[in-house]
């Protein structure tokens, strides 16, 4: 009997740290400078078409009537990202003829949208996605941004976390593309943080 009791703890024990060690490895996957490099779509590549619904029952579509739609991968944790929302608000604008914004959230999620609407980007309509919508276009981590044209091409993506980030994605955007989409093996720098900004 006592043998018994002391093989059911150590294999609670192996267990308990088999476990441990596969967060570990995950979070250590997924914290990669590499890996995150990795996410979203490249310049040049086709982004996934859609249409879907926002709240007040207005359609959106991907790719956009309009010349270029960026697409904001978020959801409520965006109030811990107040630059962004900075950058959201600068960047973004109903009145913009060569522009319309879209927050794309993962699945249905009741505070997402007044958690958005309280940190001042009403003007930005929000429609439910789906995790595999995310997946094709290759999104992770949040909060992320696509610009796709009017063709159905992504024009310039990243994972943002300052005000200054929206803007120069804004700026690329607009340039024309001057290769095709890189293969596999060659991937783009991405916008990072440098100190100062």
């Amino acid at each position: 009997m006592i043998s018994a009791i002391i093989f059911v703890l150590v294999a609670a024990v192996l267990c308990g740290l088999a476990v441990l060690a596969c967060f570990g490895i995950a979070h250590v996957a997924m914290s990669d400078s590499e890996t995150v490099e990795r996410d979203g779509l490249h310049p040049g590549q086709p982004a996934p078409a859609w249409s879907l619904t926002d709240s007040t029952g207005r359609r959106i579509e991907s790719p956009p009537a309009k010349p270029l739609q960026m697409v904001v991968f978020a959801d409520h944790s965006l109030k811990s990202f107040p630059s962004v929302v900075d950058g959201l608000k600068q960047v973004a604008s109903p009145a913009d003829d060569e522009m319309e914004a879209v927050i794309l959230l993962r699945s249905a999620n009741p505070i997402a949208e007044p958690v958005l609407r309280m940190l001042g980007l009403d003007e930005i309509p929000v429609v439910t996605g789906s995790p595999s919508l995310y997946g094709r276009y290759n999104v992770r981590v949040l909060p992320f941004v696509i610009f796709v044209d009017s063709a159905g091409t992504v024009r310039a993506s990243s994972l943002v976390n300052h005000e200054w980030q929206i803007a120069k994605l804004r700026q690329l955007a607009d340039l024309p593309l001057a290769e095709p989409a890189p293969s596999a093996g060659r991937r783009p720098r991405r916008l990072t943080s440098a100190a100062g900004g």
